[in-house]
Protein backbone atom coordinates (compact mmCIF):
# COMPACT_ATOMS: atom_id res chain seq x y z
CA UNK A 1 0.00 0.00 0.00
CA UNK A 2 1.36 3.44 -0.92
CA UNK A 3 -0.33 6.64 0.11
CA UNK A 4 0.72 10.28 -0.22
CA UNK A 5 -0.70 13.11 1.84
CA UNK A 6 -0.23 16.80 1.25
CA UNK A 7 -3.12 18.55 2.97
CA UNK A 8 -3.38 22.02 4.47
CA UNK A 9 -3.89 22.22 8.24
CA UNK A 10 -7.07 23.78 9.60
CA UNK A 11 -5.09 26.57 11.27
CA UNK A 12 -3.36 27.56 8.02
CA UNK A 13 -4.96 31.04 8.04
CA UNK A 14 -3.70 31.80 11.53
CA UNK A 15 -0.23 30.62 10.51
CA UNK A 16 -0.23 33.01 7.57
CA UNK A 17 -1.34 35.85 9.83
CA UNK A 18 1.44 35.07 12.30
CA UNK A 19 3.98 34.88 9.49
CA UNK A 20 2.86 38.26 8.14
CA UNK A 21 3.19 39.81 11.60
CA UNK A 22 6.66 38.33 11.98
CA UNK A 23 7.73 39.70 8.60
CA UNK A 24 6.41 43.12 9.61
CA UNK A 25 8.44 43.03 12.83
CA UNK A 26 11.56 41.90 10.97
CA UNK A 27 11.16 44.65 8.37
CA UNK A 28 10.78 47.27 11.11
CA UNK A 29 13.91 46.06 12.89
CA UNK A 30 15.94 46.06 9.68
CA UNK A 31 14.87 49.58 8.68
CA UNK A 32 15.56 51.04 12.14
CA UNK A 33 18.96 49.37 12.48
CA UNK A 34 19.90 50.35 8.92
CA UNK A 35 19.27 54.00 9.75
CA UNK A 36 21.36 53.70 12.91
CA UNK A 37 24.24 51.94 11.17
CA UNK A 38 24.17 54.45 8.32
CA UNK A 39 24.42 57.40 10.71
CA UNK A 40 27.19 55.79 12.78
CA UNK A 41 29.14 54.54 9.77
CA UNK A 42 28.95 57.90 7.99
CA UNK A 43 30.19 59.68 11.13
CA UNK A 44 33.09 57.24 11.45
CA UNK A 45 33.96 57.59 7.76
CA UNK A 46 34.10 61.39 7.90
CA UNK A 47 36.23 61.31 11.06
CA UNK A 48 38.48 58.64 9.52
CA UNK A 49 39.19 60.91 6.55
CA UNK A 50 39.90 63.88 8.83
CA UNK A 51 42.04 61.90 11.27
CA UNK A 52 43.77 59.74 8.65
CA UNK A 53 43.06 56.58 10.64
CA UNK A 54 43.23 53.27 8.74
CA UNK A 55 41.62 51.39 11.63
CA UNK A 56 38.71 53.80 11.82
CA UNK A 57 38.38 53.73 8.02
CA UNK A 58 38.19 49.91 8.10
CA UNK A 59 35.57 49.98 10.84
CA UNK A 60 33.53 52.67 9.06
CA UNK A 61 33.68 50.70 5.82
CA UNK A 62 32.51 47.60 7.65
CA UNK A 63 29.62 49.41 9.30
CA UNK A 64 28.54 51.03 6.03
CA UNK A 65 28.76 47.62 4.39
CA UNK A 66 26.45 46.32 7.11
CA UNK A 67 23.87 48.87 5.98
CA UNK A 68 23.83 47.25 2.55
CA UNK A 69 23.60 43.76 4.00
CA UNK A 70 20.79 44.77 6.35
CA UNK A 71 18.88 46.39 3.51
CA UNK A 72 19.48 43.24 1.46
CA UNK A 73 17.85 41.19 4.23
CA UNK A 74 14.97 43.68 4.27
CA UNK A 75 14.38 43.18 0.54
CA UNK A 76 14.61 39.43 1.05
CA UNK A 77 11.97 39.50 3.78
CA UNK A 78 9.66 41.65 1.65
CA UNK A 79 9.96 39.53 -1.48
CA UNK A 80 9.66 36.23 0.42
CA UNK A 81 6.27 37.34 1.74
CA UNK A 82 4.68 37.17 -1.72
CA UNK A 83 2.09 34.43 -2.09
CA UNK A 84 2.82 31.25 -4.10
CA UNK A 85 1.43 31.11 -7.63
CA UNK A 86 1.22 28.72 -10.57
CA UNK A 87 4.75 29.52 -11.73
CA UNK A 88 6.29 29.50 -8.24
CA UNK A 89 4.17 27.02 -6.25
CA UNK A 90 6.70 26.93 -3.39
CA UNK A 91 6.55 30.69 -2.95
CA UNK A 92 9.40 33.19 -2.80
CA UNK A 93 11.12 32.06 0.39
CA UNK A 94 14.42 31.62 -1.45
CA UNK A 95 14.61 35.41 -1.75
CA UNK A 96 15.94 35.44 1.81
CA UNK A 97 18.65 32.96 0.81
CA UNK A 98 19.59 35.10 -2.21
CA UNK A 99 19.82 38.10 0.11
CA UNK A 100 22.16 36.03 2.26
CA UNK A 101 24.45 35.53 -0.74
CA UNK A 102 24.50 39.30 -1.23
CA UNK A 103 25.47 39.68 2.41
CA UNK A 104 28.40 37.29 1.93
CA UNK A 105 29.66 39.17 -1.13
CA UNK A 106 29.47 42.52 0.68
CA UNK A 107 31.45 41.10 3.62
CA UNK A 108 34.29 39.91 1.38
CA UNK A 109 34.43 43.18 -0.55
CA UNK A 110 34.68 45.18 2.70
CA UNK A 111 37.43 42.84 3.95
CA UNK A 112 39.53 43.44 0.82
CA UNK A 113 39.05 47.21 0.86
CA UNK A 114 39.84 47.46 4.59
CA UNK A 115 43.01 45.41 4.14
CA UNK A 116 44.18 47.55 1.21
CA UNK A 117 43.62 50.76 3.16
CA UNK A 118 45.65 49.45 6.10
CA UNK A 119 48.44 48.32 3.73
CA UNK A 120 48.60 51.77 2.12
CA UNK A 121 48.78 53.43 5.54
CA UNK A 122 51.58 51.10 6.62
CA UNK A 123 53.62 51.65 3.44
CA UNK A 124 53.21 55.42 3.46
CA UNK A 125 53.97 55.74 7.20
CA UNK A 126 50.95 57.99 7.40
CA UNK A 127 50.19 60.03 10.49
CA UNK A 128 47.00 59.90 12.52
CA UNK A 129 45.51 63.18 13.77
CA UNK A 130 42.59 64.37 15.91
CA UNK A 131 42.88 61.35 18.20
CA UNK A 132 40.16 62.49 20.61
CA UNK A 133 37.65 62.83 17.79
CA UNK A 134 38.73 59.47 16.38
CA UNK A 135 38.28 57.77 19.74
CA UNK A 136 34.81 59.30 20.09
CA UNK A 137 33.83 57.94 16.66
CA UNK A 138 35.23 54.48 17.41
CA UNK A 139 33.43 54.33 20.76
CA UNK A 140 30.25 55.33 18.95
CA UNK A 141 30.75 52.27 16.75
CA UNK A 142 31.21 50.00 19.79
CA UNK A 143 28.06 51.22 21.55
CA UNK A 144 25.97 51.43 18.38
CA UNK A 145 26.78 47.89 17.28
CA UNK A 146 26.02 46.51 20.74
CA UNK A 147 22.62 48.20 20.78
CA UNK A 148 21.84 46.98 17.26
CA UNK A 149 22.95 43.44 18.09
CA UNK A 150 20.74 43.19 21.19
CA UNK A 151 17.73 44.62 19.33
CA UNK A 152 18.08 42.20 16.41
CA UNK A 153 18.70 39.24 18.71
CA UNK A 154 15.61 39.92 20.82
CA UNK A 155 13.27 40.25 17.85
CA UNK A 156 14.97 37.42 15.92
CA UNK A 157 14.35 35.00 18.78
CA UNK A 158 10.82 36.31 19.23
CA UNK A 159 9.84 35.59 15.61
CA UNK A 160 12.10 32.52 15.26
CA UNK A 161 14.18 34.01 12.43
CA UNK A 162 17.59 32.39 11.98
CA UNK A 163 18.59 35.07 9.48
CA UNK A 164 17.90 37.87 11.95
CA UNK A 165 19.61 36.03 14.83
CA UNK A 166 22.67 35.44 12.62
CA UNK A 167 22.70 39.11 11.64
CA UNK A 168 22.51 40.04 15.34
CA UNK A 169 25.58 37.92 16.08
CA UNK A 170 27.29 39.60 13.14
CA UNK A 171 26.57 42.99 14.70
CA UNK A 172 27.97 41.72 18.00
CA UNK A 173 31.25 40.85 16.29
CA UNK A 174 31.20 44.29 14.64
CA UNK A 175 31.41 45.79 18.12
CA UNK A 176 34.70 43.92 18.54
CA UNK A 177 35.94 45.44 15.30
CA UNK A 178 35.08 48.92 16.59
CA UNK A 179 36.91 48.09 19.82
CA UNK A 180 39.94 47.25 17.67
CA UNK A 181 39.83 50.76 16.24
CA UNK A 182 39.74 52.15 19.77
CA UNK A 183 42.81 50.11 20.73
CA UNK A 184 44.68 51.26 17.62
CA UNK A 185 44.00 54.93 18.34
CA UNK A 186 45.03 54.51 21.97
CA UNK A 187 48.28 52.98 20.72
CA UNK A 188 48.90 56.02 18.53
CA UNK A 189 48.23 58.33 21.48
CA UNK A 190 50.98 56.65 23.54
CA UNK A 191 53.57 57.00 20.77
CA UNK A 192 53.00 53.90 18.59
CA UNK A 193 51.89 55.21 15.18
CA UNK A 194 52.11 51.71 13.70
CA UNK A 195 49.26 50.65 16.04
CA UNK A 196 46.70 52.25 13.71
CA UNK A 197 47.44 50.22 10.53
CA UNK A 198 47.97 47.09 12.65
CA UNK A 199 44.53 47.61 14.16
CA UNK A 200 43.22 48.05 10.63
CA UNK A 201 44.68 44.66 9.65
CA UNK A 202 43.15 43.13 12.79
CA UNK A 203 39.72 44.47 11.83
CA UNK A 204 40.23 43.12 8.30
CA UNK A 205 41.00 39.71 9.82
CA UNK A 206 37.78 39.89 11.85
CA UNK A 207 35.83 40.68 8.68
CA UNK A 208 37.48 37.74 6.91
CA UNK A 209 36.51 35.47 9.81
CA UNK A 210 32.91 36.68 9.55
CA UNK A 211 33.08 36.10 5.79
CA UNK A 212 34.25 32.52 6.25
CA UNK A 213 31.43 31.74 8.68
CA UNK A 214 28.82 33.47 6.52
CA UNK A 215 30.05 31.65 3.40
CA UNK A 216 29.89 28.31 5.19
CA UNK A 217 26.33 28.97 6.36
CA UNK A 218 25.23 30.12 2.89
CA UNK A 219 26.72 27.04 1.19
CA UNK A 220 25.16 24.76 3.81
CA UNK A 221 21.72 26.23 3.14
CA UNK A 222 22.10 26.15 -0.64
CA UNK A 223 23.01 22.45 -0.57
CA UNK A 224 20.14 21.63 1.80
CA UNK A 225 22.35 20.14 4.50
CA UNK A 226 20.27 18.19 7.00
CA UNK A 227 20.04 19.22 10.64
CA UNK A 228 20.16 15.99 12.65
CA UNK A 229 18.59 17.70 15.66
CA UNK A 230 15.52 18.70 13.64
CA UNK A 231 15.15 15.44 11.71
CA UNK A 232 15.63 13.45 14.91
CA UNK A 233 12.98 15.48 16.74
CA UNK A 234 10.49 14.94 13.91
CA UNK A 235 11.22 11.21 13.69
CA UNK A 236 10.97 10.62 17.45
CA UNK A 237 7.71 12.58 17.77
CA UNK A 238 6.04 10.90 14.78
CA UNK A 239 6.96 7.42 15.97
CA UNK A 240 4.94 8.01 19.14
CA UNK A 241 1.70 8.24 17.15
CA UNK A 242 -0.54 5.23 17.59
CA UNK A 243 -0.60 3.02 14.49
CA UNK A 244 2.86 3.93 13.21
CA UNK A 245 5.47 1.21 13.29
CA UNK A 246 8.38 3.36 12.15
CA UNK A 247 9.19 6.76 10.69
CA UNK A 248 12.17 7.09 8.36
CA UNK A 249 13.76 9.06 5.52
CA UNK A 250 12.97 12.39 7.21
CA UNK A 251 14.17 15.21 4.97
CA UNK A 252 13.98 18.92 5.73
CA UNK A 253 14.65 21.65 3.19
CA UNK A 254 14.95 25.29 4.19
CA UNK A 255 13.18 27.82 1.99
CA UNK A 256 14.08 31.13 3.58
CA UNK A 257 12.61 31.00 7.09
CA UNK A 258 10.19 28.24 6.13
CA UNK A 259 10.75 24.49 6.04
CA UNK A 260 9.61 21.84 3.57
CA UNK A 261 9.39 18.41 5.23
CA UNK A 262 9.20 14.95 3.64
CA UNK A 263 9.08 11.65 5.46
CA UNK A 264 8.01 8.02 5.17
CA UNK A 265 5.89 6.28 7.81
CA UNK A 266 5.36 2.53 7.94
CA UNK A 267 1.84 1.35 8.85
CA UNK A 268 0.37 -2.09 9.60
CA UNK A 269 -1.16 -3.78 6.55
CA UNK A 270 -4.55 -4.25 8.23
CA UNK A 271 -5.30 -0.51 8.32
CA UNK A 272 -8.04 0.71 5.99
CA UNK A 273 -7.43 3.58 3.58
CA UNK A 274 -9.49 5.89 5.80
CA UNK A 275 -7.50 4.88 8.89
CA UNK A 276 -4.24 5.47 7.01
CA UNK A 277 -5.48 8.93 6.05
CA UNK A 278 -6.31 9.73 9.69
CA UNK A 279 -2.81 8.65 10.71
CA UNK A 280 -1.16 10.87 8.09
CA UNK A 281 -3.20 13.84 9.31
CA UNK A 282 -1.92 13.14 12.81
CA UNK A 283 1.61 13.02 11.40
CA UNK A 284 1.19 16.44 9.76
CA UNK A 285 -0.20 17.95 12.97
CA UNK A 286 2.73 16.51 14.93
CA UNK A 287 5.28 17.88 12.47
CA UNK A 288 3.71 21.33 12.71
CA UNK A 289 3.97 21.15 16.50
CA UNK A 290 7.66 20.23 16.31
CA UNK A 291 8.43 22.66 13.46
CA UNK A 292 6.03 25.65 13.56
CA UNK A 293 7.88 27.20 10.61
CA UNK A 294 7.05 24.23 8.35
CA UNK A 295 5.21 25.40 5.22
CA UNK A 296 4.97 22.19 3.19
CA UNK A 297 4.69 18.65 4.56
CA UNK A 298 4.65 15.52 2.39
CA UNK A 299 3.93 12.20 4.10
CA UNK A 300 4.34 8.89 2.28
CA UNK A 301 2.92 5.75 3.86
CA UNK A 302 4.16 2.24 3.28
CA UNK A 303 3.01 -1.16 4.59
CA UNK A 304 5.19 -2.46 7.38
CA UNK A 305 6.69 -5.84 6.58
CA UNK A 306 8.46 -8.12 9.03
Amino acid sequence: MGHHSRTEPVCNASRRTRDENNRRKASQVLLITSAGLLAGGAFEFVVAEVAGSAALFSDALHNLGDVLTTLGLYVGFRVSGRAPNARYPYGYGRAEDLAGIGVVLAIWVSAVLAGLESLDKLRAHGQTHHLFLGLAAALTGVVGNQVVAKYKLRVGREIDSEALVADARHSGVDALASAGAVIGLIGVSVGLPIADPIAGFAISAIIVWIGVLATRDAVTRLFDAQDEALTGAVRDSVQQICGIRRARDVRIRRIGRQLAVRLVVELPGELTLFEAHVVTQAVEATVYEVLPQASDIVVRTEVYRE
